[in-house]
């Protein structure tokens, strides 16, 4: 991806069809549903694509075992359709997962197992593997380092169920790459930075190119507002503009992820606490060779791109790891600790910030149009990133602000590098991450030379000619994980990888950046 060819192109006089503000998972959705449906699109995205909260998912493909106990059926059904259509869609980086759910107390087997049926219900043929009760010896075979005598007595059985898990970062580059290869105009560390307005109704936008300063006016028929936490932004610029109150809809919360070795959760299945000493779920998830713990749900509303875990999350997730695991994980052995901020939408009759807990929020999407034309998406989950996507189409098709047009056209849209897979995502990273574009890569100067953690000098050049990476950060952080498995290993490549990518792209790699976030995502707060 040339970077000067994109600028040309963001430059030129044009009326788009429309476009979209923000680079994660909603907005790089609704811009391959639009460019799949024959619009002309033109996405930017103030850093680099799922730089926010769409790298920092707890990396599962689910129907949301917890939203069926919430009562919410239709949430869990609508993810479970979406959950069969992902993996289709993207096998390379999406794949089924059994999880594991170890019983301590009589009751507990049968009381999560019924739901764990209707689950299987819910999902009918979209199911990827039967539920099924496991004995002590069972659990302990597929969960080896599960305390024998745990939280409430000792261990009784267990339950297995299946959902999905993927590569977060790699699927929104994917989704990226895909929108481009039908026409659309994507740009990473572009940012808007205001709306225009033509007689109280919105007719485009004002960029700037973060790597030059310069700024350009971009036009469109139709302009969608996918930033994720920071939606309010542009809702109140777009009310201040037309002189209209608009109240926050955006209730931020926080989600703490630990990524220690995989010797803390041997084998290929993933552990689930359904209701921890606070009632919240607790993960351990195998994950690119590694293991992910967590997560939290705290309540933040500072906006910052680069949060800290607080010390009573990363306290809550160790020892409640700790009453389930045999050999548990303490501070030293962390490998990397990294934090997103959910878009969780406030009730609509809610004007103030919720002062209490965020688990209660909504995880469902809400789509608003404003009276100038501002289309907002904010909320849901990474799961349902194709259906936000169809229900934004769908509101703009509402408001008249483009011509109608049948939905359905991503249902099976194969996404760049499908095809079957034969490793999983839990085991280490390496090429098979690439799918069909693997020859490419091994194609390219130094796919031989193996940099550390999987990563091989022909992989940084492919993420700087095709893959947008523009900065040491991009490379290690989104197309390799390698910030996400080992900051500690990340720091140790960085001088390598941005030699590398600086002959790339001719661009400062910002590489002193790159070695202070490292460090941060090896900070245990005090």
């Amino acid at each position: 991806m040339n970077r000067a060819d994109l600028i040309q192109q963001l430059a030129a006089p044009k009326t788009y069809d429309m476009a979209v503000i923000g680079g994660g998972a909603t907005g790089l959705g609704v811009a391959l549903d639009a460019a799949a449906r024959g619009f002309s699109v033109v996405l930017v995205e103030s850093h680099d694509f799922a730089k926010g909260t769409s790298s920092r998912a707890t990396k599962l493909v689910h129907g949301g075992v917890r939203y069926l106990a919430q009562g919410n059926i239709a949430l869990v059904r609508e993810a479970l359709h979406e959950r069969s259509t992902l993996l289709a869609n993207a096998p390379h980086l999406a794949q089924p997962l059994a999880f594991v759910m170890p019983s301590y107390k009589f009751w507990e087997a049968p009381f999560y197992g019924v739901g764990l049926k209707m689950y299987d219900a819910l999902a009918g043929k979209a199911g990827l593997g039967a539920t099924e009760f496991l004995n002590r010896d069972e659990t302990l075979g597929l969960l080896p380092n599960t305390r024998r005598s745990g939280p409430g007595g000792t261990l009784k059985g267990g339950v297995k169920y299946w959902d999905g898990q993927f590569d977060d970062a790699r699927l929104a580059l994917a989704l990226a790459r895909t929108a481009a290869s039908r026409g659309a105009l994507l740009v990473n560390y572009c940012a808007a930075t205001s709306l225009s307005h033509d007689q109280g109704k919105l007719v485009g936008l004002q960029v700037k190119d973060e790597e030059t300063g310069l700024r350009y006016d971009i036009s469109a028929k139709c302009i969608v507002n996918a930033t994720g936490v920071w939606v309010d932004q542009f809702r109140l610029q777009d009310g201040q503009a037309l002189g209209r109150d608009v109240d926050a809809i955006v209730a931020p919360s926080q989600g703490v992820h630990i990524v220690v070795d995989r010797a803390f959760l041997p084998g290929n299945h993933a552990m689930l606490i359904p209701k921890t000493t606070d009632g919240r779920v607790l993960f351990a998830v195998p994950w690119l060779g590694k293991t992910i713990l967590g997560t939290t749900d705290t309540p933040r509303h500072d906006l910052v791109r680069e949060p800290l875990a607080f010390k009573d999350e990363v306290d809550f997730i160790l020892g409640e790891s700790a009453r389930y695991l045999t050999k548990a994980p303490g501070p030293a052995d962390i490998k990397s600790i990294w934090v997103g901020l959910r878009p969780l939408v406030k009730p609509q009759d809610s004007n103030v910030d919720s002062p209490g807990a965020t688990q209660g929020l909504s995880r469902e999407h809400t789509v608003l149009v404003s009276k100038s034309g501002l289309v907002t998406v904010t909320g849901g989950k990474w799961t349902t990133y194709r259906a936000m996507a169809e229900d934004v189409l769908e509101n703009c098709f509402a408001a008249h602000l483009l011509p109608a047009q049948a939905g359905g056209v991503t249902t099976e849209l194969r996404l760049v590098g499908a095809q079957a897979m034969t490793q999983k995502i839990s085991d280490a990273p390496g090429i098979h991450l690439y799918g069909s574009e693997a020859a490419a890569v091994q194609a390219l100067p130094g796919a031989d030379r193996m940099l550390g953690g999987g990563l091989t000098e022909a992989m940084v050049r492919f993420a700087a000619r095709q893959e947008y990476a523009r900065t040491t950060e991009d490379v290690l952080a989104r197309r390799s994980r390698m910030l996400f498995l080992d900051a500690a290993l990340a720091k140790s490549l960085a001088v390598e990888v941005s030699e590398l990518l600086q002959q790339e792209t001719g661009a400062d790699p910002a590489l002193d950046e790159f070695l202070a976030l490292c460090d941060q995502y090896r900070h245990l707060p005090d």
